[in-house]
Parts: C-alpha cells; structure tokens; sequence
C-alpha cells in the first residue's frame, strides 16, 4: 500500500474510532487485516441487534467494493420460495453496484461467478472488501448456498491478494458450525474471527452521552437490566424523557416500537423458533437455571441430540449460559437465561403489554421488586471483570459460580447467587442488592448472612477463607451489623 494511502486510511480509522461507541479492539483488528498483503476471510458473529453491521459499515464506509445483505426468514412467504427470493436479492445488488446485461442466476453457482465478474471489472488494484451480511439466511434448505460459498473463497477469492471477504451473521451456530469448526471444503479458511459483545454500563453511559441523553447512573443501569447492553434497544431512547417514560413508548401501550421483537428474535435466527422459546420461557421462571432433565420434562422436548443442539444454538448466539453449580458433581450442569430482554419482556411485557404507562405508574411498586433483584443478579454476572478490579483481585486466576443448598431437618436451606473462587485462598461470597439508597443490615438479615457463610464454610478446606462481598448501588449504611461486611462494591465500580 503506497504510504499516502496508507496515511489516509489511518486517518480515517482514527475518526471512525473516535465516533463508534466502544469497539476499539474490533475496529483495530479490522485496521490490521485491511492494511495486510494477502488475501483475508473474516466472520464477524454476535448476538442479534448487537452492532454488527453497523461496525463494518462504519469501519469501510465508502471503501466497501460490494455488500449483499441475506433476506430474514421473517419477511419470507413459505419456505418453496427462500431460494428464490435470496437469489433475486443478490442479483439486484450486483445491478445496483455495477453489474451490467447478465441475466438473473439460477443457482449460487452461477450467482457467484457473477459476482467474480462484477468484482474483476471493478479491480483496480488496491484492496476489495466484500461484506455478506446474515450470511446464515442465505443458505436456505436444499439451495446449494454453501458449495457454491466454498468454491467462492477456495477457487477465486483466495487467489487474490487483495481480497477482504467479511461475512457477518447473528445466527451464531451457523458461522460456528459451518465456518469456524466447518469439516468440509471452509475448514481452516477463515483467517480472522471477531465476536462482537453487548456494550458494558460504560458503554452504554459513553453511548447516552453521545446522544446528549440525561440518565443518571442508577437509570442507566436500570436500562440495562430491561434492554441488556444491545446498541439497536438504546437506539430507541429519546432525549428530554426519562427512563420510565423511554420504557414505556419503547415497550408497552398502542404500537410500541419494538411490538414484535421478541418472537422475530428467534424466528429470524433459528430453524426451530418454537422450541427455543419454549426453553427460554422456562428458564425464565428460575433464575439459577435448570438441568437438562428437567428442561426436557418440562418442555416436553426430547432428551437428545435435539434438545442438545438447541441449548448450545442458544448458549452460542448468548441467550442462555451454562454452568456447573457449587458443590454438584457429575454431569449436572445448569441453563440459566442471560438475556435481560428476554426476562423483562417474559416478566412483564407478555402482561402488561398494553397499559402505555406501565413503567411509569410501577416505578415505586412492590411488582417491580422481584424483577430488580434477579436483572441486578444478572447485571452483576455480565460485569464480573469490574468487580473483580473494585475488590483489587483483577490479576488473580478466579472461578465463578452459584449455589443452592436443599434445607433439611438439620439445616436450613441456603441460596448465593455469586461465589468468586479464587487462588489466594479466598472465597467471596457475593450478595448483590438494587435499592435507591444505601443498604442497612437488620437483625433478620445479619442472621441469615451468618447462616450462609458458615455453611459455605462447612463445604470448604480449613485454610480457604471466606469473605462476605455486598454488591450495592450506594454502598452499606454503617450500623449495628455492617462490619459483618469484609468487602463492598457499589454501582459506580460497575460503571469502571
């Protein structure tokens, strides 16, 4: 690259990386392979609404040779015509970017040789980035998409050095499966892979002042207990109302602006919709998750490779996690739903969908409490790095998990939401919670924190130490029984 362009390409990032929201590492690693001398194959995959297409657009703007965007199964009468309409779509947009007196393609084969030659007129030698954005709709049943995507890259793509092939795609089992880990004609091709993750409460802050939208601290995390650190949600805010008022026009009342988003969630990811919401429903009804067991019982889903393949589709496009509670041996793992969205409109949307001042009016109610514990719970695990860094162990190797202890006739039983397992001997045990002022300890409350760590003790070797952590918005009120307290982080330290 001669250095006046490369001095004007870097110019360029540094504008870009000065106005998109966060994202510095992705756009930086984007930089790096455009810049490189041969030719690259990226997958840039995520959560739906996260940013992905924004990011690339933003990052090339008007160095983008040509783009495609795959049509969502949503907007698709039957599946006899998906083919049709995916290659109808593509056509049009290599008429649109320069492609002249061919006729519409019959098959992917042929699409793709089209756009080889659109590409070779188009070659004057510097860098060609092609962006294939939701890839995973293209590859409609029985289609050919992906033989014909594999002789794309392998026959013509990679003989160029200066191709950038990015392709993006929310259905993230797809790009996993059939690039990432691909067995047959893709496997090892791609050069490059980027996962784009929900901004954090930093984020978002930096995102609403940006926007010039006044939200305190406390509101901003009560925006991401509702809506998750997902840009398209944010995008929505308005400026001059508050957090209440911005929930309600969002979500509930006369044509909502997002009325149909959580069922087009999953229909315009997964092939069986149906049952992942049906999971998702249920393991929105316990917030320590369920094994695989009872999601099948209760589901009625068979226990197999089915229900296997839909907890890992939606374990990989981030919707639920799993992990292995304390204490439990075995396979007996655990899916808990992490998609704050997902719970709030569960909780409350499904319910109150229609009442257009419901936020509002419930602000201050008890019918609100409930939901503020869990989200908090669920914000706290999505910002472990910041508590760690608060509590000075951020170069400490740690492991994370939950614990439920059966009361017996014995001992009563015992719920942590949060243990940091860490190598210096320390076990913090984490209590979070979400209140408008500084927390007091009570008498009741005292004996009960009393009762968990002793019986975490209990579980423990003797030379491991257990340290109560309250995670608050505005720390604990000194009293009578905070010093049972060894550690505190508060809402600002989320924020860092």
């Amino acid at each position: 690259m001669p250095i006046q362009t490369f001095l004007l390409t870097l110019g360029k990032i540094k504008t870009i990386m000065s106005t998109i929201i966060g994202r510095k590492a992705e756009l930086k690693e984007l930089d790096r392979l455009y810049r490189s001398d041969k030719p690259e194959f990226v997958a840039v995959y995520g959560r739906r609404r996260v940013g992905k297409t924004f990011l690339i657009k933003q990052a090339f703007k008007d160095r983008i040779t040509f783009q495609h965007t795959g049509v969502s199964p949503v907007d698709q009468e039957g599946e006899r015509n998906r083919m049709k309409t995916q290659l109808e779509s593509f056509y049009f947009s290599l008429l649109n970017q320069g492609l002249e007196g061919v006729r519409m393609p019959k098959t992917w084969m042929e699409a793709f040789f089209l756009l080889e030659q659109l590409l070779t007129q188009l070659d004057n030698g510097s860098r060609q980035v092609i962006f294939l954005d939701e890839l995973p709709w293209l590859d409609t049943p029985r289609s050919g998409f992906l033989p014909a995507f594999e002789n794309f890259w392998n026959g013509w793509c990679s003989g160029r050095d200066n191709i950038m092939l990015i392709v993006c795609g929310s259905a993230t089992s797809w790009i996993l499966g059939n690039l990432t880990h691909s067995k047959g004609g893709l496997y090892g091709r791609l050069t490059d892979e980027i996962k784009l993750s929900p901004f954090t409460l930093t984020e978002c802050e930096e995102y609403f002042r940006h926007e010039q939208i006044e939200l305190s601290r406390y509101d901003i995390a009560q925006t991401y207990m509702v809506f998750g650190g997902i840009p398209y949600y944010l995008s929505y805010f308005r400026k001059g109302l508050s957090f209440e008022r911005n929930v309600d026009k969002i979500l509930f009342g006369r044509g909502p602006r997002l009325r149909d988003e959580f069922n087009r969630l999953f229909s315009a990811i997964f092939s069986n919709a149906d049952d992942c919401k049906k999971v998702i429903r249920l393991l929105a009804t316990r917030n320590s998750g369920f094994s695989r067991e009872e999601i099948a019982k209760a589901t009625g889903l068979p226990l197999g490779g089915g229900l296997t393949n839909t907890l890992a589709s939606l374990a990989e496009s981030d919707f639920i996690q799993k992990y292995t509670p304390y204490g439990v041996t075995g396979r007996q793992e655990r899916y808990k739903l992490i998609d704050n969205f997902c719970l709030f409109w569960l909780k409350y949307v499904e319910q109150h969908g229609k009442d257009s001042t419901f936020m509002s009016d419930n602000q201050a109610s008890d019918i609100l409490k409930s939901w503020h514990g869990v989200a908090f719970e669920q914000l706290c695990w999505q910002h472990v790095t910041q508590i760690k860094r608060a509590l000075e162990i951020g170069g400490v190797k740690t492991s994370l998990s939950a614990w439920c202890l059966k009361g017996n006739d014995e001992h009563t039983g015992v719920q942590v939401d949060m243990l940091i397992f860490r190598n210096d001997n320390v076990v913090n045990l984490c209590e979070m919670k979400f209140t408008g002022m500084p927390y007091e300890i009570n008498k009741e409350e005292n004996i009960k924190l009393k009762e968990r760590i002793e019986a975490l003790k209990a579980t423990l070797s003797p030379k491991q130490t257990v340290h109560l952590t309250m995670v608050t918005t505005y720390g604990i009120k000194q009293g009578k029984y905070s010093g049972i307290v060894q550690s505190q982080v508060v809402l600002d330290d989320l924020f860092g």
